[in-house]
């Protein structure tokens, strides 16, 4: 349709994987789902139904007849009494006991949680795939000196790889909040229209035993290990902020990465993927933006001030439940996956196609460099039999003069030429660019690369060595 409003979650950035978890056939299928497990407990715990009425609700549970569910809804206004309504239509002999003790939160917050469950098991995926491909690079590089910045002023070098440590270690502990709220995604169960089981007092003649099984059995059946012990008539809330806070992180995350990529593609040192037809501006052919990581960055701006929505719903839920949550959910907990399984792809694709320019970056660490063995060559000029505390202060008077031919006249840095001509010294020219070693100035940085990725990352990856490889598709 070309006359109606399309979202660009669905159109432009999120996978179809993404969007079939929060699509009308998962939503509803899950509904179903539910009634069945319902139905089955209920049978189980001695309530009057048949084998055949569970049977005929399972052979109809996943070809939803949406049209008379919609037609339903024009009547009655109420989205789970309709899908109630058209399964019955379909499940004859059934339709007397779907939905039986329940309330409309029983398949629409534990659908919410088994949604929420699945979409972060596929960010999951998509983010050890990221950190897999970082770890590549991370490896690749680990020994290729760089210039360092801090406040983007050159500071002493580092190298790439270690570098890409630092967009790894933010990842990693983005891995370990989803999985601590992975491992706690509670159902809601079933607890009827306030949280007090009243209606399965009623049922179940005021048994409490067999009350209490009616949750774990429920749980058990959709694949978790346990619903919230208590709940008003929906599942906490704060659920909701837990999770989007966890896709917030990753956002940030993704959002430093994309900036350091872009400044570097500035630098024309690090280049994101470019493809053969790709058309960098339409007003200069020669323009190779950095489209990918400044979408990234874009994306994650809308992710981390979706988190909000969750936060504000969960602090003005009045009492037992509000319905001033429904309309907020529908939006901001999708658009927040879907946005943020489009920046995942976009950093799986970058990361993936990197392109590395190691002759720029020695330019570039060199004409800093002789700034930055300054300490070394005095050690070696005190050595030699020089005064300390005057090779300090010719030194710094040599470096403003060296810095001012860089910045005033535009020439090459020659503080190198400077200190050679000083007799105080004694050092020839030679004798200083044997100094010029960049790797004499990175540190620990390929030790460290070596030792992240070996104690950290590496098992993690072997953990998860079977959802490795994935390949990230662009729409635009």
């Amino acid at each position: 349709m070309t006359d109606r409003y399309q979202s660009p979650l669905s159109e432009r950035y999120a996978s179809k994987e993404m969007q079939y978890i929060f699509s009308p056939d998962m939503k509803f299928r899950t509904w179903r789902r539910l009634w069945i497990a319902l139905a089955e407990t209920e049978r189980e715990l001695g309530l009057d139904i048949t084998e055949e009425q569970i049977e005929e609700l399972k052979a109809h549970k996943d070809d939803i007849n949406y049209d008379v569910a919609k037609e339903r809804e024009k009547l009655v206004r109420h989205d789970v009494m309709s899908h109630v309504y058209a399964y019955g239509v379909q499940c004859p002999k059934a339709k007397g006991i779907i939905h039986l003790g329940a309330t409309s939160c029983y398949v629409g917050d534990n659908t919410d949680i088994i949604v929420m469950t699945e979409a972060l098991k596929l960010v999951k995926k998509k983010l050890i795939n990221v950190i897999s491909e970082m770890a590549k690079f991370a490896d690749e590089y680990k020994a290729l000196p760089t210039l360092a910045f801090t406040h983007f002023q050159p500071a002493q070098p580092t190298t790439v790889g270690k570098r890409a440590t630092l967009w790894m270690q933010e990842f990693m502990l983005d891995l370990e909040d989803l999985d601590h709220v992975l491992d706690n995604m509670k159902l809601l169960g079933s607890k009827g229209t306030t949280g007090t089981q009243a209606s399965f007092l009623e049922l179940f003649d005021g048994d409490q035993e067999t009350i209490d099984k009616i949750d774990p059995m429920i749980a058990k059946k959709m694949g978790f290990t346990q619903c919230f012990p208590v709940s008003g008539q929906t599942y906490s809330r704060k659920v909701d902020t837990r999770v989007l806070n966890v896709l917030a992180g990753i956002a940030a995350s993704a959002h430093k990465f994309s900036n350091d990529i872009r400044l570097l593609q500035h630098l024309k040192e690090v280049e994101e993927p470019f493809e053969k037809n790709q058309i960098g501006s339409s007003a200069m052919a020669y323009k190779r933006n950095p489209m990918r990581s400044e979408r990234i960055a874009s994306l994650a701006n809308f992710v981390m001030a979706d988190v909000m929505n969750p936060m504000i719903t969960s602090a003005t839920q009045w009492f037992e439940r509000t319905l001033d949550d429904s309309a907020n959910k529908r939006l901001s907990i999708p658009e927040g996956f879907l946005a943020i399984d489009g920046i995942l792809d976009l950093c799986l694709n970058v990361v993936d196609g990197l392109v590395v320019y190691p002759k720029v970056i020695e330019k570039r660490l060199r004409s800093e460099l002789p700034f930055m063995a300054t300490e070394n060559i005095m050690m070696d000029a005190v050595k030699a039999g020089g005064d300390r505390q005057e090779l300090h202060e010719k030194i710094r008077t040599l470096s403003m003069e060296a810095g001012r031919n860089v910045k005033e006249k535009g020439l090459d840095n020659n503080l190198l030429e400077l200190i050679a001509a000083d007799p105080e010294f004694n050092m020839t020219l030679e004798e200083l660019q044997k100094c010029m070693d960049p790797s004499k100035y990175t540190g620990r940085a390929e030790v460290q690369v070596n030792a992240f990725l070996k104690d950290v990352v590496n098992p993690v990856l072997e953990a998860n060595k079977d959802i490795l490889g994935m390949k990230a598709e662009i729409n635009v």
